[in-house]
């Protein structure tokens, strides 16, 4: 299912970012820092393969020409409305500096083998200094230790869009120069979030938003071991600034602030990462948690908004004899590949110049070479991206690469989980202020419309207004329109034609077959049908 030209996908970002964190903004590097992190594989070419996600058993797997990628989806975590049903499962994670956090939340997210787990440090939010506090901390004077230290305020509206599944900027502190870097990491998708950071429970507004509280007790001089290994050795500082820093601010605020936040945590972990009969206890009730919130979207989808007129968002080309020819060549089995992808792409082509239509325009007059002036249309809007949803959405790209010039193109992987029938998101490189932007979400057949709402909800965690979304496909099944249209009103839903029907195994009747596998020239197994049938993308 997947494609091998943009498939990225990360399981395992540890500190940072879970599966699908930091995959928003600036692509290039992100898909360079995923290679570094993923072990290299041969470079001779093969063919094109169906892939699928795997079960537990399985190592969750993706295997390219050039690369191994991770792909362990996350689920839905929307119901077929549309709106958020689950929000992220927060721990806090308290306790002295350098009494060992950062190692326990490691140790959590390895042990509960979850995807799409962030890592979220508290030590990215101090505050930027002024000229004479950065002169300050240079002579280790500045109290880093200390509540007013940190931007509560960020720190909470942070965590509040990353549990409603949102998309996050944050920032990067320099501890070297102690000073935000320009650059901020993009952070989606999370499932599980640990936060971590010595004042971890020092606000109220924040221990609201904490679903499980950790403290990790450590003796004060394997913290003060450790600190001046850390500080030394990353941060550049000589050991007499450090355990003047640690007398002066550090110990003293650990008896003030951070000690008595104890009380308030729902669980002490001693000897911190040694403690791993704790560490076990925390991941099963962590599982136990997530388990309590799976949903079942594909079963809500078959049973809701049907038997409705279409809806006045639904846009349809017009069914000329050339369109219903087209059509025809298209759908009939015995259509050879070369002829089946001729087609599609004039199809494709008429589609994606159809839709443009719907793009707001405003006036303007411009001279003609006989000197007349000549009142015209112009796009009234900052810019148009295409998003293909992988792996038959990319097939649309070429069409609207040759109608828009300097489009941009970002992607977005879903599949079928074989075992559950739910779609999951396993990877997504989004174009760097996509919110700024109309968007073409291109997908070549919408049955249930589950993946189409997923692709959506993703464009609307990165704050793209749903009026300015637009979904093309050349086939929708009237189910995937209503499902699309009833979550989503205000996206543009607009397609070659609408088949009545869809079987038992979610194919579209009469359909056109796996779009994908006729046009890549790949073969279904006989008992599966992938993403194309039965989740549109």
């Amino acid at each position: 299912m997947a494609a091998a030209t943009a498939a990225d996908a990360g399981r395992g970002v540890k500190e940072g970012a879970g599966g699908g964190g930091d995959l928003g903004d600036d692509s290039n590097s992100n898909a360079e820092s995923f290679d570094r992190l993923l072990p290299p594989v041969g470079t001779t070419q093969s063919p094109r393969k169906r892939t699928t996600s795997q079960c537990k058993s399985e190592p969750p797997l993706l295997r390219t020409s050039k690369r191994t990628i991770y792909t362990a989806g996350r689920p839905p975590w929307y119901n077929e409305h549309g709106t958020q049903s689950k929000e992220a499962f927060v721990i806090g994670l308290g306790g002295g500096s350098a009494s060992g956090k950062t190692t326990v939340a490691r140790m959590i997210i390895e042990a509960l083998d979850v995807p799409w787990v962030v890592l979220l440090s508290m030590d990215s939010f101090y505050k930027v200094l002024t000229k004479g506090q950065q002169d300050q901390a240079a002579n280790n004077d500045y109290n880093f230790d200390h509540p007013d230290a940190f931007d509560f305020d960020l720190i909470i509206s942070t965590l509040k869009k990353l549990k409603q599944g949102k998309s996050v900027k944050i920032p990067i502190y320099d501890f070297t120069t102690h000073s935000r870097k320009k650059e901020w990491k993009t952070l989606y998708g999370a499932n599980v979030i640990i936060f971590e950071g010595i004042m971890a429970f020092s606000d109220k507004e924040l221990l609201k938003l904490l679903d499980m509280k950790i403290f990790v007790d450590t003796d004060s001089d394997i913290r003060l071991v450790r600190r001046l290994r850390r500080d030394i050795s990353e941060r550049g500082r000589e050991i007499e600034g450090v355990i003047k820093q640690y007398n002066k601010f550090v110990k003293p605020a650990f008896d003030q602030y951070i000690q008595p936040t104890m009380r308030l945590a729902d669980i002490v972990v001693p000897r911190g990462s040694g403690n791993t009969v704790a560490i076990d206890l925390i991941v099963q009730h962590v599982h136990s948690q997530l388990e309590e919130r799976e949903l079942s979207v594909r079963a809500a989808l078959a049973s809701a908004h049907q038997c409705h007129p279409l809806p006045k968002t639904l846009s349809v080309l017009k069914n000329t004899p050339q369109v219903r020819g087209m059509h025809t060549i298209i759908r009939n089995k015995e259509t050879s590949r070369d002829e089946f992808i001729f087609y599609s792409k004039r199809l494709m082509r008429l589609l994606i110049e159809h839709a443009l239509s719907f793009l707001p325009f405003q006036s303007c007059m411009v001279q003609t070479p006989q000197g007349h002036d000549y009142e015209g249309r112009t796009y009234r809007g900052k810019q148009i991206t295409g998003v293909s949803i992988l792996r038959a959405g990319e097939t649309m790209e070429p069409a609207l690469r040759a109608v828009c010039k300097d489009v941009r193109i970002g992607t977005i992987l879903i599949q079928t989980n074989r075992y559950t029938g739910e779609p999951e998101l396993h990877y997504l490189r989004l174009p760097k202020d996509i919110s700024e932007d109309h968007v073409i979400l291109m997908d070549c057949t919408v049955s249930t419309g589950a993946a189409a709402m997923m692709a959506v909800r993703v464009l609307l965690d990165h704050d793209v207004p749903e009026d300015k979304i637009f979904l093309l496909s050349l086939l929708m099944a009237e189910m995937g329109v209503h499902s699309v249209a009833y979550a989503f009103p205000q996206v543009k839903i607009i397609t070659t034609a609408v088949d009545k029907k869809v079987n038992d195994l979610f194919r579209i009747i009469p359909g056109i077959g796996n779009f994908g596998d006729r046009y890549f020239g790949t073969d279904a197994p006989p008992d599966w049908s992938d993403e194309e049938d039965v989740l549109d993308a």
